[in-house]
């Protein structure tokens, strides 16, 4: 196994929506879509990215901010390549160019039925929030691409 990193680019799109399904991250056919992922990845241009096995991306981590706080989305390893510190190299990475660009803070959003995602996320030193609620608005008709989702 040789695991390189880069930055991920909008190339990367079908490899990295194709790892994001197989993880069971929550997809919705607009902000994930090619032309979503292209429109996240131009306004933060140096703070997302992939591990490449070869030719094959093996993790992902879709990460932006917003000139003031600093958000962590779809991050993912493949099965196969989980447990050889992979998705912490994705992390640092990722964390790194935040700081770079003066961001001082970062949060994320992991579903409570993740618990490994959950493990892992503690683990890399972020605590959990309980003092807040998470809120959300669709400002478009949305299609949830998540076979666990069950609306309440």
């Amino acid at each position: 196994m040789n695991i390189t990193y880069r930055l991920m680019n909008i190339e990367d799109y079908v490899q990295a929506y194709d790892l994001w399904i197989l993880c069971g991250n929550g997809l919705n056919d607009k902000d994930d879509s090619r032309e979503g992922i292209e429109k996240y990845l131009k306004r933060n241009p140096s703070t997302s990215f992939v591990a490449v096995d070869g030719e094959k991306i093996v993790g992902v981590i879709l990460c932006g901010h917003d000139g003031r706080r600093g958000i962590i989305q779809h991050a993912c390893v493949s099965p196969d390549y989980r447990r050889y510190g992979i998705g912490k190299k994705l992390v640092d990475l990722a964390l790194e160019a935040l700081k770079e660009e003066g961001i001082n803070k970062v949060l994320l959003v992991a579903f409570k039925k993740n618990e490994g995602g959950n493990a892992f996320w503690e683990a890399q030193g972020f605590t959990l929030r309980e003092d807040l609620n998470y809120r959300n608005k669709a400002l478009a008709e949305m299609v949830r691409i998540d076979p666990d989702y069950i609306k309440e």
